[in-house]
């Protein structure tokens, strides 16, 4: 199998596409994949040429913590939920998130969505009480990883400068259904920063990890 990677070595240098081959197996993730090529003595390209290890980032390689999304053959995911079986034809293309500054190959700096957060003062703060009927969806929602697929994904996310994407959303509603005191703020920030530029694509739930259910999030958000 041939895999291309957009690389960079560090955000002062210019990205390049560099192509390496082997033998992997079937039922291997693209995380496992890449642990495979770095794991050679000598890393090597197509060309026969000598190259740095692969940068990329994962933690629990069990799809819970998002650290390895990366844009695979075209569609944002992660690495680890990504079986090479799962792709068509013979060559895998990975890209970093483009949505976000890169630091290194396939790393990239999210920080812009917790910036986001602090920016509108969501925070979750101290629990003043829920409707019961409102609990399985507010753990659902809870389950965001803040991986950025959803807004590598959205025709409306650019920076982060104004409109802030699903993940905000969805905390938003949280914050709203837990902390009646800090509901009306939450609000304001919400159309703000979310409602105002949302033109409801809807492709957030499409590679979203967790399956959260976005739009109930946004409906009840709206209602209020």
């Amino acid at each position: 199998m041939r895999v291309k990677i957009l690389r960079q070595l560090s955000p002062a240098t210019e990205p390049y596409w560099q192509e390496f081959e082997g033998d992997f197996a079937e039922n291997q993730t693209v995380a496992g994949m890449l642990d495979e090529l770095n794991y050679k003595d000598d890393l090597v390209d197509s060309n026969g040429d000598p190259a740095p290890r692969i940068q990329w980032e994962c933690s629990c390689l069990q799809g819970m913590c998002g650290a390895c999304a990366m844009v695979i053959n075209g569609r944002p995911a992660l690495a680890c939920e990504t079986f090479l079986r799962d792709i068509k034809g013979d060559t895998v293309v990975i890209e970093p998130l483009k949505k976000f500054a890169t630091i290194a190959d396939l790393v990239i700096d999210r920080g812009v969505i917790q910036e986001d957060l602090k920016k509108a003062n969501a925070y979750i703060g101290e629990y003043e009480g829920a409707d019961p009927k409102e609990y399985d969806h507010m753990y659902a929602a809870g389950k965001c990883l803040k991986c950025g697929l959803c807004l590598e994904v959205c025709p409306n996310y650019l920076d982060g400068s104004s409109f802030y994407g699903a993940a905000f959303a969805n905390d938003c509603y949280l914050i709203a259904s837990r902390s009646g005191s800090r509901k009306n703020a939450i609000t304001t920030a919400y159309q703000k920063n979310f409602e105002q530029g949302c033109s409801k694509a809807l492709s957030c739930m499409d590679v979203c990890p967790m399956k959260i259910p976005t739009l109930a999030s946004i409906a009840k958000m709206n209602r209020r």
